[in-house]
C-alpha cells in the first residue's frame, strides 16, 4: 500500500478531485463517502473557502480547488518520491524506470527500446503502461510514470518536453493504390477511398477532423477502433489508412504499402514528444533511458530519411 505524507484531508481533497466524485474516491481510499464528505467540510471550514461545486453529476473544483489541487499535487509527488528514495535506501533500491507511452509505440517501437537498455542494464527493473494520450500525461503528472511517449499538437501544463520531433500524418495504403502514384495527397484525395480511422481522441483523427472541417469535406469510415495495430492487418484494395510513418514502416520499406505525405498544413501540426513532469528530479537510469529512446528516435528518422530520401528529400526530424 502507498504510503503519503499529506494530511488526510488533502488526501481525499487530491482523490475527490482527481475523480471528480465523492463516491469513487470513497472506492479508491476504501472508506466510506460520509468520511470523505466530513473532511472535505472540515478543510473547506479551516480554509475558510468552498472548494468544490457540488452538482448531480459530481465534483466540479472552484478557482480555489483548483490552485490547492496544483499546490496539493506538486507536493504529493514530492512526498512520493521521498518515501521511494527513502524506501530504496532501506532496501538497497529497486532500480526501476516507468514508462508510459501510446498503444501505437507499444506495438514494436517501444519494446525495442526496452530490450536494448535492459541488455545494457541487466539490473533495471521496466515498468511500461499503455493508455490513451490524456492518460499517458495524467500518469506522469501523477508521478505514476517517469517518463511518456506520445504525440501531441500542443504544450501540456505541468510537462517538460525532453525531446520532440516532427511528425505529420500519412496516407498509408497498398502499393498498387491508385494514390501511391503520387508523391503527395490531399484530404479532398482520400476522402473518396474507404478510409480506416482511428479514435476520435487520437490527435491523427483530430488534426484529420479539422482539415475536413476547414474544406467542408464529410466521410463515413469503412473501419474505425481504438487499437490502432488492429487496422493495418485489415488495409486492402483501395482502402486508406491514417498513421505516422513509424507505424507502418516495416510494411512500406517492404514495398508492401506505400505512405504519403499530405498537402494540408493541418495534418504537419503533429510532433513525438518524449515528456516528463516539470520540477521532478530524475535518477540516473531514468535519464539513461530518455537518452537511449531519444538516440533510438533519431537513429529511426535517420533510417527512414535513407529510404524516402531519392522520391521526397525528407527532412532528419520527420516521422
Amino acid at each position: 500500500m502507498a504510503i503519503s505524507l499529506l494530511s488526510l484531508p488533502l488526501r481525499y481533497f487530491l482523490e475527490v478531485a482527481r475523480t471528480g466524485s465523492v463516491n469513487q474516491a470513497a472506492q479508491r481510499l476504501h472508506v466510506a463517502a460520509s468520511a470523505v464528505s466530513r473532511q472535505l467540510g472540515k478543510l473547506e471550514d479551516s480554509l475558510g473557502v468552498v472548494l468544490f461545486e457540488r452538482q448531480a453529476r459530481g465534483m466540479t473544483l472552484t478557482e480555489a480547488g483548483t490552485r490547492l489541487l496544483a499546490h496539493a499535487s506538486a507536493h504529493d509527488a514530492q512526498a512520493l518520491e521521498l518515501v521511494e528514495q527513502l524506501q530504496d535506501l532501506s532496501t538497497q533500491g529497486a532500480l526501476r524506470v516507468r514508462l508510459a507511452c501510446t498503444e501505437g509505440f507499444a506495438a514494436a517501437f517501444m519494446p525495442l527500446v526496452m530490450a536494448g537498455f535492459r541488455q545494457a542494464h541487466p539490473q533495471v527493473q521496466l515498468q511500461l503502461q499503455v493508455a490513451v494520450p490524456q492518460e499517458v500525461s495524467a500518469l506522469v503528472l501523477r508521478g505514476e510514470a517517469d517518463l511518456a511517449l506520445k504525440y501531441s499538437t500542443a504544450p501540456e501544463k505541468g510537462l517538460q518536453v525532453l525531446h520532440s520531433a516532427i511528425a505529420p500524418i500519412y496516407a498509408v495504403m497498398p502499393a498498387q493504390h491508385p494514390l501511391a502514384r503520387q508523391r503527395s495527397v490531399s484530404v479532398a484525395d482520400v476522402v473518396r477511398y474507404p478510409l480506416l480511422l482511428g479514435a476520435a481522441n487520437t490527435t491523427g483523427r483530430q488534426l484529420f477532423d479539422l482539415s475536413c472541417a476547414v474544406q467542408g469535406l464529410r466521410y463515413v469510415p469503412a473501419v474505425e477502433s481504438n487499437f490502432s495495430s488492429a487496422l493495418l492487418p485489415l488495409l486492402s484494395g483501395q482502402d486508406v489508412l491514417l498513421a505516422s510513418y513509424l507505424t507502418a514502416a516495416r510494411w512500406v520499406e517492404a514495398g508492401l504499402l506505400a505512405a504519403r505525405p499530405f498537402d494540408e498544413a493541418q495534418l504537419q501540426q503533429r510532433r513525438l514528444q518524449v515528456l516528463a513532469a516539470e520540477g521532478r528530479s530524475q535518477s540516473t537510469l531514468v535519464r539513461q533511458f530518455t537518452q537511449a529512446l531519444v538516440v533510438a528516435i533519431e537513429e529511426y528518422g535517420k533510417r527512414k530519411v535513407g529510404r524516402r530520401r531519392k522520391a521526397a528529400a525528407a527532412p532528419a526530424t520527420v516521422f
